[in-house]
């Protein structure tokens, strides 16, 4: 009877693996965004009187109900997020220069954080009550008072 004594084991230190939770990520969000884009366009599209009826006044209606404000940053976060996901893996993949590589991903970054930024700002900041002439091209329901 032999005994194989093996080295002590060292422990590795955990690392989050970005691409494996990046992948999941696309899978994940591939399939919300293809249920909020429907549902978006059924809102918007097919609900009411079509296209015709989206203008100022119908985007003031909508985001006054907090559901809607809701649902429109969940799908400007999602959409631009994996769309930021899916330039950064063409990025890895087609840049040969480590620099190059870096600056691009930290420009798609950077300008998807602004976009997300500003337009969470404008979903959740809008106020088409504002102006005092409001009620000439707003139903009542939108701006009360």
């Amino acid at each position: 009877m032999t005994f194989v004594i093996e080295p002590p084991r060292t422990a590795k230190p955990k690392r989050t693996n970005w691409e494996k939770w990046g992948w999941i990520y696309m899978r994940v969000s591939g399939v919300a965004l293809i249920i909020l884009v429907f549902g978006h366009l059924f809102a918007n599209l097919w609900v009411g009187e079509g296209i015709k009826a989206i203008d100022f006044a119908f985007v003031a209606g909508k985001w006054a109900d907090p559901f809607w404000q809701v649902y429109d940053a969940l799908l400007l976060w999602l959409a631009l997020i994996h769309g930021t996901n899916g330039m950064r893996t063409l990025v890895n993949d087609y840049t040969e220069r480590e620099w190059l590589r870096k600056a691009l991903n930290i420009t798609l970054w950077v300008t998807a954080g602004l976009l997300i930024l500003l337009g969470t700002l404008v979903i959740t900041t809008f106020d088409p009550c504002i102006d005092p002439n409001v009620h000439t091209y707003l139903p009542d329901l939108v701006c009360k008072g």
